[in-house]
């Protein structure tokens, strides 16, 4: 939802709650604004602990190792064998 989106409905809601006087035959616009409110709040608080979540969390990449064999060889190249 977003910072953004949270307080959106934060002041939608205090709006519908505290500034409107008008009635809906079978709407209470209280309880619509406090559920706005509220699920504004939930949305505010959810956002910031992911945020903070993402802030601490550290990756660590091992890329793996390899390993190179070395093989010595000595070739003796000397005078033919007389026999």
């Amino acid at each position: 939802m977003g910072i953004g989106g949270s307080i959106f409905l934060i002041a939608v809601g205090a709006i519908l709650t505290f500034a409107l006087n008008a009635e809906v035959g079978w709407l209470d616009l209280d309880v619509v604004g406090w559920v706005l409110m509220i699920a504004g709040l939930f949305g505010l608080i959810l956002t910031t602990w992911f945020w903070s979540n993402r802030r601490r969390t550290t990756a660590v990449t091992q890329t793996p190792t390899t390993t190179r064999t070395v093989e010595e060889r000595s070739d003796v190249v000397g005078p033919p064998d007389p026999m």
